[in-house]
């Protein structure tokens, strides 16, 4: 914040399109640390936005951008380029059948449009179910299906749209006997959703884990669950992988821990390890009727050689050095030190999440769980100060939760830094509690 001057053009030339903008001025990244104008070094623990899992400027990245750029760039939307079919290879050869044609695009909610798009015409519906805490993107279709934030001042969203509730295991909604009954809550949803369906149901689009919606990890055997209510429905299961594919969970896939295969899968922030690049990876059956009946997603850089130049590198880079191997074992040491804080401080309610993809859930106390909203901005500010960034999610009826996500590639020594800069915020952030 020691710049008036460039805060003053932010002030006079940006769009504020969320949140407050974090009071830094970056000049640089590398690793797993960004760097502001003074030079000091800020440890990164959401990759960017849930995207460099590879690090920042990782250098075989950087050379694949600097060798695509110079050689091809961009086409025609209608021309095919080797790297874009050898991305498609790889996705094929990294997902489990009958997975395997896919649509190379560039963001998250693209590819969630598109994939709704294709279930919608594959099915002959129109009704999408999502859960009430999610989110899937900020186009038309994508936010429509966005239940946790952004809905509100935009007149009506597209229709047919239906909202289930996340089966959320720290603040369950169904207890039978004092356990969370996650299976009757799930029967009650779908008896909800056909009661409100007017017989066009088309698909359920959700997260493995949900990330926006405050780090809600789907309880082991609920997938299979919901694959059942979508092929008794004839609906399709698209799952929105953009944050937890690509090896964050500990598999290449979150849903391999389920051993279900989704109709339809999307990917995005990972794939492109921080470049604009999104996938959309379906099955031979369904893009051939899809195509049959005329299928239409022409966009401007659908099929761009350089950010799938750029994603085939990252896969090989995942897959020749074990990173989601890895991700299991530093998600370990990640999650265990987290635990011991959540020891050590009344105020971290629950921790949660897979791999290199955790949360803490912040709360007054244990025993309400009432949300502590003001403690979870005051650690994120001390966190900053002392060199950590971290990203808290706020949403009504939850306490604030922090998604914790570094690159695939952090170290033991900067997993334990990050666990030291975050127990010094709690500790400073407590003291201050009024």
């Amino acid at each position: 914040m020691n710049d008036p001057e460039f805060w003053s053009a932010v002030d006079d030339y940006l769009v504020r399109y969320g949140g407050s903008f974090v009071p830094a001025i970056i000049e640089r990244a590398q690793g797993s640390f960004v760097y502001d104008s003074s030079g000091r070094a800020i440890l990164d623990f959401t990759s960017g936005q849930m995207s460099a899992v590879l690090g920042h400027s990782h250098p075989e990245v950087v050379e694949t951008v600097r060798s695509a750029v110079a050689t091809l760039d961009h086409l025609f939307s209608g021309m095919v380029s080797r790297p874009v079919v050898d991305l498609a290879r790889a996705l094929a050869e990294a997902t489990p059948a009958p997975l395997r044609k896919s649509l190379l695009l560039t963001t998250g909610a693209e590819a969630n449009e598109a994939a709704i798009k294709m279930a919608k015409l594959y099915t002959g519906g129109y009704e999408i179910v999502s859960f009430n805490q999610s989110w899937h993107g900020m186009t038309s279709g994508a936010a429509a299906a966005t239940y946790s934030a952004g809905r509100r001042g935009y007149g009506p969203p597209v229709p047919g749209n239906i909202a289930i509730p996340a089966p959320n295991t720290y603040r369950p909604r169904f207890v039978i006997d004092g356990r969370y009954d996650w299976r009757g809550e799930l029967d009650y949803a779908f008896d909800l959703v056909d009661r409100q369906s007017s017989g066009n149901l088309a698909a359920c689009l959700v997260e493995p884990i949900l990330s926006s919606g405050g780090l809600i990890d789907l309880p082991v055997g609920y997938l299979r669950a919901l694959k059942d209510k979508c092929a008794e429905r004839g609906m399709l299961l698209i799952l929105d992988e953009a944050q937890t594919g690509l090896g964050r969970t500990g598999d290449m896939f979150a849903f391999e821990r389920d051993g279900v295969q989704p109709d339809i899968l999307t990917l995005s922030k990972t794939l492109g390890a921080g470049l604009p690049l999104a996938a959309v990876v379906t099955t031979a059956e369904i893009e051939q009727r899809c195509h049959d009946l005329g299928y239409l997603f022409f966009t401007t850089h659908v099929s761009d050689p350089l950010p799938a130049a750029v994603g085939l590198t990252v896969m090989r880079v995942i897959t020749r050095d074990q990173l989601h191997v890895q991700a299991a074992n530093r998600g370990k040491r990640l999650r265990d030190g987290l635990l011991q804080l959540q020891d050590r401080h009344e105020q971290i309610g629950d921790v949660r999440g897979r791999g290199l993809m955790q949360g803490i859930e912040l709360v007054q106390d244990r025993t309400t769980k009432a949300a502590a909203e003001d403690l979870g901005r005051r650690v994120t500010a001390e966190c900053l100060s002392l060199g950590l960034h971290m990203n808290i999610v706020q949403l009504p009826g939850m306490g604030g939760v922090f998604r914790i996500a570094p690159p695939l590639t952090v170290s033991d020594d900067e997993i334990d830094l990050g666990l030291e800069i975050l127990d010094q915020a709690l500790t400073r952030a407590e003291r201050r509690v009024p």
